[in-house]
């Protein structure tokens, strides 16, 4: 398949290099508040067992920690993006914890044949 026409964005924003333990946060992160669980005491105990059990299958196979980046920046409209950017399990090449990022955003259609 070809690309068709295709925009390319740049955005530079800030990174921080932390190690985490990568399978609660990616557990945590599948388990999700909405405003919907807060309406009521069920709805509420609802959620909190979806975020428990996240959390007990996530230390069942132990903490696997790895290096992650947290990288911020502002798109177009002024509204803050977060993203987690994983490093993997050694560490990064980085002589200090907070360092500069470069975000590219291209945007093309598929032509399909």
């Amino acid at each position: 398949m070809e690309e068709g026409p295709n925009y390319r964005r740049e955005f530079i924003g800030l990174g921080k290099v932390e190690k985490a333990i990568v399978d609660l946060a990616k557990g945590l992160a599948e388990a999700r508040l909405s405003p919907s669980d807060l309406t009521n005491p069920v709805s509420f105990q609802l959620a909190f067992s979806r975020l428990y059990k996240a959390l007990m299958e996530s230390m069942e196979g132990g903490p696997k920690e790895e290096y992650i980046a947290e990288v911020r920046f502002k798109d177009d409209l002024g509204n803050d993006v977060v993203l987690a950017v994983d490093l993997g399990k050694e560490v990064p090449p980085f002589a200090k914890k907070n360092v500069k990022a470069r975000i590219i955003v291209e945007l093309y259609e598929e032509v399909q044949e």
